[in-house]
């Protein structure tokens, strides 16, 4: 008859634990008949009949049905747009891409027109003509 008892109140104390995480984290919105600070001193106070208390009355069950754990769908992966980090994002990798071409190729030309200036300083100081330029359609 002890191991019944002792079963009891675990299942009351289980219950109780149960209440109180149910009561503290359930939305402000969720909270129905009294405050969350009335239901946490209520379950404590009267473990059985507060935690039974708090499931049937206290907590908005049709709030709480239409938040589940698990997608609610007909089984096949929803095709919604989730984020993806930017290294795997191929539109930002493109555009990382497409931008340090760009950057890469003003870089060159920027050495070139450079080159080519140093050449003809070069040049101008040996008496030689300055390099005639090429068309680029040449």
């Amino acid at each position: 008859m002890a191991r019944l008892y002792v079963l009891l109140f675990l299942a009351q104390i289980v219950l109780a634990v149960c209440a109180l995480i149910s009561c503290l984290s359930a939305e402000e919105g969720d909270i129905r008949a009294l405050p969350r600070v009335a239901w946490v001193l209520i379950i404590l106070f009267f473990p059985l009949v507060g935690s039974i208390a708090w499931f049937v009355a206290g907590r908005d069950r049709g709030a709480a049905a239409t938040r589940t754990a698990w997608p609610v769908g007909n089984g096949f992966a929803e095709r919604k747009r989730r984020r993806v980090a930017p290294d795997d994002d191929p539109e930002f990798l493109r555009s990382i891409e497409e931008r340090t071409r760009h950057q890469d190729e003003e870089l060159f030309r920027r050495w070139e027109d450079d080159l080519r200036r140093r050449e003809d300083d070069l040049r101008r100081r040996e008496g030689d003509p300055p390099r005639e330029e090429k068309s680029p359609d040449a």
